[in-house]
């Protein structure tokens, strides 16, 4: 836990509100017949603390707690009936509800949050049922007395029901309040967070959610175990009506109503579950309706509970008391964007030539992953040096981040043959969590945080125990990677290049002898790039060994000491950044070859059927196109081509107009010819599995309005376009089909719509290249029959084989557009689908 000035001085407030309240009690000032509220309320707020915690900290929600509950008080009366010391009543209870909780937690970490709930549902009832049949111990439906336990701690003989474990229930709330407030700042919580936020992140720091949901439910079950300690004690008798289900699912009302995973909000929650009874008998309804009543409101005007809400209300009003210091705030926030944010220190030092006199980190033999049928890796083979940077490059589906998955024990159900060691240990039998105490580090594409933590939170997680050194070494670390000043923000808050560097800093916690990086340069600008170059090869100067994949060649090769490429999960060829494009493979996975060019049709027409004209996007900051200018001219076959992450599944959700662009217009009706109907078969087909041939088909018709005759129609003339082998399964299931079988399926269920414009996304991605033939095949037919297709395709020399117009996108930017046709084109397409170089390439007129 954390203690330091703040901590402690929040923690103080409820042994200080305990004190008052027993000298109230003590003083005559609450009535005798009050004094069992008070301590009843004092025991459901642990009850509630509990749940919401749980739910908070762990993201589960759970109904058994009335059977934890239970657990405590029957401890109670058995003891007492036993001449137990209160001591061993105690720790018994709390013992058995750890125990209980540990199997729920860790045997619910495998289901959703529903099935969690179920589970928590399941044990309650059977709980209940126990009670009642047990009688011998339990009282069955009779009940149970509690009568007297006896302390051997000095704490003297507490009478059930009497008026001693009114003052204990309220002092022990009070001490149970005040140690969350430093475990809300702990580690533990941390790591709670981190779990429940994104599991497969936290396992790559070292953080096993099943374990993590096992200790939290432990905790959970054994404070609400103690509670029922309590509650048996203030009302000397024990029966099971207290601890039904609907008691559960007031708890979560309770929770609910106070701000789940707040200290005051159990508080709050605990005298709402004290005096629901009398408010429903002050406005003479039942129970149950009151409670429906006051949750409904709660969840529709406080949704987040009635603590935060007030806490809100109190810092606007504050906010509004001291207009200059937020003024302060906002002028330092908007300093984000300027100089502040840049990496501080000298120049890095240069890259070294090479690395081939250190000794091997990491190496890898024969290493290959399937994936059912699918061959992610096939007889892969890399070393790595210390002190090294390795780059490894390929298209899209080569298999690069199942490699990085091999490394970080994220496989999943993939089955992995080979061998992998890291610093002479065997890698691939050491767990995903046990990696990162090896020295493995790692980032994800998509800048995978935690939300529910501030960044210093972040980085803090990666430790079990946070001492004030932990703290100072990550406040050193966010200021070298330009975040202090954003420490105690939410991700959220921070625009995508930051939440990058926050990655970063994670991956480089507790200095790894490993780095290994997926795309960090995907979605920065110009100048983030460089600043991120830059501390790769400090981290590479201080002897860090460096695994990077990306597409952004250019910053990818400008730190790279050598370079591995990979295309259908195979090595295909190996250099320095400056030969391995020259191997004849590795440029042909990226730019592709084509046996025939295909007979194209003759074009049909010069009016533009969409325009697009200044087009940008963004994805919470990443920035995907930028001042796009493109028309798609009728009859014409368009390919756009562009690395992987270049913006072609953007632009084709633009073309398509499922996606409206941040900026920019797009016009379908240039020329007066009307709107054009455009249709989409999008990258990775997105079919529904389940359904047949024939139901994929109806669907889409369904969603266009077509049914009736009109649909049968549209059917027979789809599926005459088919492929016989189709054409013959049409009862078939979507999954039993092949990839390009799927593939053609796709199609035809955006051509059911009869489309002007059909836009396809990546039809070639993961097909044989018989199939990739036969699909490109057909599609020039339908170009034959009069329709216009955009093809977003990844390999620019089959997009130049079978389109009549080209446009290159690199990093969101339309670099170059002609013909095929044109010698002078092709050279410039080259080039600019490699490096971006925005050379004037003829336009297509």
């Amino acid at each position: 836990m954390v203690f330091n000035r703040s901590v402690l001085a929040k923690a103080a407030l409820g042994p200080a509100a305990g004190a008052v309240l027993m000298a109230f009690m003590a003083s005559g000032a609450i009535p005798a017949y009050q004094m069992y509220s008070v301590a009843l309320a004092a025991v459901y707020s642990i009850v509630v603390l509990s749940v919401g915690l749980l739910a908070g900290w762990s993201g589960i929600w759970s109904v058994g707690h009335p059977a934890f509950f239970a657990i405590g008080a029957y401890f109670a009366a058995y003891g007492s009936g036993h001449d137990w010391p209160l001591e061993a009543v105690v720790l018994g209870a709390v013992a058995t509800g750890a125990v209980l909780g540990t199997f729920l937690g860790y045997a619910g970490a495998r289901f959703s949050t529903l099935y969690i709930a179920l589970l928590t549902l399941a044990f309650t009832m059977v709980s209940l049922e126990l009670i009642n049949r047990w009688s011998s111990v339990t009282g069955g439906d009779q009940g149970a007395p509690v009568l007297q336990l006896r302390s051997v701690l000095g704490l003297g003989t507490l009478a059930g029901g009497g008026t001693e474990p009114q003052y204990l229930a309220v002092g022990a709330a009070a001490v149970v309040l005040a140690l969350a407030v430093p475990a809300a700042a702990s580690g533990l919580r941390m790591r709670l967070v981190a779990a429940k936020s994104h599991p497969l992140a936290a396992r790559t720091i070292g953080i096993a959610p099943e374990a993590q949901s096992a200790l939290a439910f432990a905790a959970s079950a054994a404070c609400t175990s103690f509670a029922g300690v309590l509650l048996g004690l203030i009302t000397g008798f024990v029966s099971p009506d207290p601890f039904s289900l609907g008691f559960g699912i007031a708890l979560v009302a309770a929770c609910v109503l106070g701000g789940v995973g707040t200290v005051l909000g159990a508080v709050a929650g605990g005298a709402y579950l004290t005096w629901n009874p009398s408010l429903s008998s002050a406005v003479g309804l039942p129970q149950p309706v009151v409670q429906g009543l006051v949750l409904i409101g709660v969840l529709l005007f406080l949704p987040g509970g009635a603590v935060p809400f007030l806490a809100r209300l109190a810092r606007a009003l504050l906010r509004r008391a001291l207009p200059r210091r937020e003024e302060r705030r906002r002028a330092a926030a908007l300093s984000l964007v300027g100089p502040a944010a840049d990496l501080p220190g000298e120049t890095p030092p240069p890259v070294r030539a090479d690395a081939a006199d250190s000794p091997a980190l990491l190496r890898l033999e024969h290493l290959s992953v399937a994936y059912g049928g699918l061959k992610a890796l096939e007889d892969a083979s890399l070393s790595v040096r210390q002190g090294e940077i390795l780059a490894v490059i390929g298209p899209n589906g080569a298999g690069k981040t199942t490699l990085l998955n091999v490394l970080s024990g994220l496989t999943g159900n993939g089955r992995v043959n080979g061998s992998a060691d890291f610093a002479g240990r065997p890698l691939l039998r050491t767990r995903p969590t046990a990696r990162r105490r090896l020295g493995i580090g790692r980032t994800f594409q998509h800048a995978e945080v935690f939300s529910e933590l501030t960044v210093a939170e972040n980085v803090l997680c990666t430790r079990r125990r946070i001492t004030a050194g932990h703290r100072a070494s990550v406040a050193r670390l966010l200021d070298a990677v330009g975040l202090a000043d954003v420490a105690d923000r939410r991700p959220a808050e921070l625009p995508f290049g930051l939440q990058k560097r926050l990655d970063l800093a994670r991956a480089m916690a507790e200095e790894p002898r490993l780095l290994v990086l997926d795309e960090p340069f995907g979605g920065l600008d110009a100048g983030e790039r460089a600043l991120l170059a830059d501390h790769i090869r400090r981290m590479q100067a201080r002897g860090t060994a460096v695994v990077v994949i990306d597409h952004v060649l250019d910053d990818l090769f400008s730190v790279a000491h050598r370079v591995l490429a990979f295309d259908f999960g195979r090595t295909i060829g190996e250099g320095t950044p400056d030969t391995v494009l020259e191997v004849p493979e590795v440029r042909s996975s990226y730019l592709g070859t084509v046996g025939g060019k295909a007979e194209l049709p003759e074009r049909v027409g010069e009016r533009s059927v969409i325009r697009l004209r200044g087009v940008g996007h963004t994805y919470g900051g990443v920035v995907a196109l930028r001042d796009v200018d493109l028309d798609v001219r009728e009859g014409v076959v368009l390919g756009v081509t562009g690395a992987n992450g270049a913006g072609k599944s953007t632009l084709a959700g633009v073309l398509h107009g499922s996606l409206h662009p941040a900026r920019g217009s797009r016009v379908t009706d240039v020329g007066g010819g009307g709107t054009a109907r455009t249709s989409l078969a999008p990258e990775g087909r997105a079919l529904f599995k389940t359904l047949s041939l024939r139901e994929n088909l109806e669907v889409a018709a369904y969603a266009a309005g077509i049914t009736g005759a009109p649909l049968r129609e549209r059917l027979e003339e789809t599926t005459e376009w088919l492929p016989p082998r189709l054409r013959d399964r049409m009862s078939t299931s979507a999954a039993a089909l092949s990839g390009g079988e799927q593939q053609m399926l796709a199609i035809a269920r955006a051509l059911i719509v009869r489309p002007d414009v059909l836009i396809v996304d990546e039809p070639a991605l993961g097909l044989a290249p018989a199939l990739v033939d036969e699909v490109y095949d057909r599609l020039v037919r339908l170009a034959h029959d009069g329709l216009t297709v955009v093809l977003l395709e990844q390999l620019l020399s089959r997009a130049m084989s079978v389109c009549h117009e080209v446009v290159v996108l690199h990093e969101g930017v339309v670099v170059a557009q002609g013909r095929p046709g044109d010698p002078s084109f092709a050279i410039l397409a080259e080039a600019a689908y490699f490096s971006g170089d925005r050379e004037t390439a003829p336009t297509a007129p």
